[in-house]
């Protein structure tokens, strides 16, 4: 049944994108820094520019590894119907890749300028786990609908059957 394949799928990549989420929040060093009146500023060891790119290096990562894990779980097990299949990994990956930016910032520490204005100097704060741009986004369904594809044409199984001749007419 296609419909249960496609809801399978994307329930699959949900799940992968909360783990991935939880993963990017674990694997990843909130960046020091300290409040000088009212205003957060990041450790002088470790500018802002560079924990802001650790934080989306790390997203992309992860979620490049989840997205080609779920496709080739997809495509080996829940591929009955390969365009049905495509189809909803493209539609989970792009939930999985959403749902991991919104786990991981969740459980990373809160927007440090925001809690810097009612913060006394001195304060130590770390800085927040967020993603800038949109481009981050991409890697997860990348990863999935690259996985899906090399699968389905790498393997005898997935390969679309070979026209065959109609046998000649009697007679």
């Amino acid at each position: 049944m296609p419909a249960g394949q496609a809801v399978a799928v994307v329930a699959l990549f949900a799940a992968l994108g909360l783990g991935a989420g939880w993963l990017w929040f674990r694997i990843w060093d909130a960046p020091p820094g300290v409040v000088s009146d009212h205003t957060w500023y990041p450790d002088p060891y470790m500018p802002g520019q560079a924990a802001e790119f650790d934080a989306v290096a790390i997203y992309v990562l992860v979620a490049l590894a989840a997205g080609v894990l779920g496709g080739v779980v997809c495509a080996f097990l829940l591929a009955r119907a390969e365009v049905v299949t495509v189809a909803a990994v493209a539609v989970g990956s792009a939930l999985a890749a959403w749902l991991m930016a919104l786990v991981g910032s969740a459980l990373g520490p809160a927007d440090p300028d925001v809690l810097a204005k009612t913060a006394e100097d001195g304060t130590k704060l770390s800085g927040d786990l967020v993603l800038t741009g949109v481009s981050p986004y991409v890697a997860l369904p990348l990863g999935a609908l690259g996985a899906v594809l090399v699968v389905f044409l790498a393997t005898p199984g997935h390969r679309p059957a070979e026209p065959r001749l109609a046998p000649p007419p009697p007679g």
